[in-house]
């Protein structure tokens, strides 16, 4: 069986683009900042876990996040539309992440990736309500369409639509990503 390929959703740390809800606390700049090194520690932790991984991307050209990141990276645009219609461009199997979740690891990766050789998904609760992680080895578009994305149901909703197909994703341990100010509090190391 092919292993899944990791794919990093990530967007350029534009100043006024990025991480916009931590904006009023840190400013545009700020944010811009703790969003460039949310992404380094994703593309690190990525490195680390050993698995073959990308970068899908928007925001700036593609040979700026070389350039920014790594020269070696794989980087793909995420091209147009909304969020599931540039989930739905990955093709299975794979890993989807974002890339503001600070504590992320190498093993939960590799975990991910081990649960996929005998499971058909594997998804990774954020405290919020969300997912910080997707894994899946076969078309998942059922588990992308018509989402209420950036609400608290989304983890809930993932769960009821993979049952509904008769699969019951393998469950990690759940984590916080950063999207307020409130949210680094134990992330100190990420502020600007």
């Amino acid at each position: 069986m092919t292993e899944p390929r990791l794919s990093i959703f990530a967007r350029w740390p534009e100043p006024g683009k990025a991480k916009t809800r931590l904006i009023p606390g840190l400013g545009a700049e700020g944010a811009a900042a703790v969003y460039a090194k949310l992404l380094a520690h994703t593309i690190e932790v990525a490195r680390a876990s050993g698995l073959d991984f990308e970068l899908r991307v928007t925001g700036t050209p593609v040979v700026a996040f070389r350039e920014g990141f790594g020269r070696d990276l794989i980087v793909v645009p995420q091209g147009e539309g909304e969020l599931t219609d540039k989930l739905t461009r990955v093709p299975a199997p794979a890993i989807v992440i974002g890339s503001d979740c600070p504590g992320l690891t190498p093993q939960i990766l590799q975990a991910a990736r081990d649960t996929l050789a005998n499971e058909a998904a594997v998804i990774g609760p954020a405290s919020d309500g969300g997912y910080y992680l997707l894994g899946y080895n076969a078309d998942a578009r059922f588990a992308f369409a018509d989402m209420p994305w950036s609400t608290p149901v989304v983890f809930e909703e993932t769960v009821r639509r993979f049952a509904a197909k008769g699969i019951r994703p393998a469950v990690l341990p759940e984590l916080a990503d950063v999207d307020t100010i409130e949210d680094l509090a134990d992330w100190p190391e990420f502020l600007p």
